[in-house]
């Protein structure tokens, strides 16, 4: 019997988390108080000979894929807006690239801007299964309450998120220090069960020794990790040795920067003792392949990166879509001529160092067992063949990552259903996000 007053997901290849495996059961989903009470095994046979569903069911997910949600490791909210700005300087390099768009755009941005952006980045992430974000802000003219306006968009709309802001001396160590000081602000203010904090770190090549070392006195003092730039170009190394005489790495684990909290974005340019130094620290590397080939700075050589350093994938900030990052990711294996069995190894462990990393923020991420909270994707993809443990990663490359979201369920409530937002109204909102996209194109004239 089902129990009164619960809700129902029928008929869905329910993809459990065991340890380090994906295992496929056909079923339906029962949800309580934002949470699964209790998973019902019915056989796949009888619904494709009987073309029946559960008793009572609210929602027939039709055959349909349900993985936990995805997570964005590599954001930045504040991009959003940046898309169609008139930009006529010179963007033939990386560091023109950060001096003549991003640099420029970020002193620009209003808290009201920054609200708009947050917006347009939650309607994305909802639309694409994201319903966890590790966001990277950077506003140097609108620094305080940054953060605050960022928290509220999330929790209004049931996503969880940790921020942090971009400390930077690239504009003078009065913004460096309001900088820190934001980022310690959303820690002992607006931190919790479902908004986390990391401290925010620009690059080496943009940070002083005096700033290092200031972020590792409140890196110890609160027990935080870092979300910094790590050698995405060249030019990090090179203006990082010029400025202090030391290399990104080095400088970081000199100052105690590394630990088994730090997100670390990109990774592209690292040599193997340097590996070697991340992976004892507990770091994690985060690749954005997308960013990488758009900025032209080059990719890692995968296969070369030590097995034990926790690899998470980001967009950063170029759009919402990790479903088509973790794709990306998974060609660019192959096309760096690495063998099937190896492209689908390093994607596997991907797959559950994201997982295993995402839990240090969140513990009670779901696994889709009784008990889990109820936050899960349904795909609208439908196998076509029987689909197993054993080959449950063929069906998810090359099947679930080049489909949509169909539905995102967040703690027992649909944020999107049928691919219509629930409980926003994005034409709406498009207006308001559009009427701070022009305030911000305006600046630009």
């Amino acid at each position: 019997m089902i129990k009164k007053n619960s809700f129902i997901i029928s008929n869905a290849w329910i993809c459990q988390i065991i340890d380090n495996k994906i295992v496929p059961v056909f079923g339906d989903l029962e949800i309580e108080h934002g949470k699964i009470s209790r998973l019902l095994k019915r056989s796949h046979n009888d619904y494709i000979e009987k073309r029946t569903s559960a008793m009572n069911s609210v929602y027939d997910a039709g055959g349909r894929l349900v993985t936990v949600p995805l997570v964005n490791f590599h954001d930045h909210f504040y991009s959003r807006l940046a898309k169609g700005l008139p930009i006529n300087k010179p963007m033939d390099n990386f560091q023109n690239v950060l001096k003549n768009l991003w640099w420029d755009l970020d002193k620009k941005l209003s808290l009201d801007m920054i609200e708009a952006s947050t917006w347009m980045s939650v309607i994305e992430a909802i639309k694409n299964g994201v319903t966890y974000i590790f966001d990277h802000h950077s506003s140097p003219g609108s620094t305080d309450g940054s953060l605050e306006k960022i928290a509220e968009v999330l929790i209004e709309n049931n996503l969880r998120g940790a921020l942090c802001f971009e400390t930077t001396d690239r504009n003078g160590s009065a913004l460096s220090k309001s900088g820190l000081e934001e980022n310690i602000n959303f820690l002992k203010n607006y931190s919790g069960t479902n908004l986390k904090p990391l401290l925010g770190l620009h690059a080496s090549f943009t940070l002083s020794d005096d700033t290092l070392a200031e972020a590792s006195e409140l890196v110890e003092e609160y027990n935080v990790g870092i979300h910094i730039h790590l050698c995405e170009d060249k030019s990090d190394r090179i203006l990082s040795k010029q400025y202090t005489d030391q290399l990104p790495v080095k400088r970081l684990a000199q100052n105690r920067l590394l630990n088994a909290k730090s997100i670390l974005g990109h990774g592209v340019y690292l040599t193997e003792n340097e590996y070697f130094q991340i992976a004892a620290s507990g770091s994690a590397i985060v690749y954005n392949p997308d960013s990488n080939m758009n900025n032209a700075v080059g990719l890692p050589v995968y296969v070369k990166v030590p097995v034990n350093i926790p690899i998470l994938i980001g967009t950063d900030g170029m759009h919402a879509n990790i479903a088509k990052s973790m794709k990306q990711y998974f060609l660019l294996l192959r096309n760096q001529k690495n063998s099937f069995d190896d492209a689908f190894r390093l994607f596997i462990k991907s797959y559950f160092d994201q997982l295993t990393f995402i839990r240090r923020y969140f513990e009670d991420f779901p696994n889709l067992f009784d008990g889990s909270r109820a936050d899960f994707v349904i795909w609208d993809y439908i196998p076509p063949t029987p689909i197993n443990e054993s080959n449950f990663w063929g069906h998810f490359i090359y099947g679930a990552l080049e489909s949509n979201i169909k539905s995102v369920m967040q703690e027992g409530k649909f944020l999107m259903k049928d691919f219509q937002l629930v409980d926003i109204d994005d034409t709406e909102v498009f207006k308001d996000i559009f009427k701070q996209g022009k305030k911000l194109f305006s600046l630009y004239k």
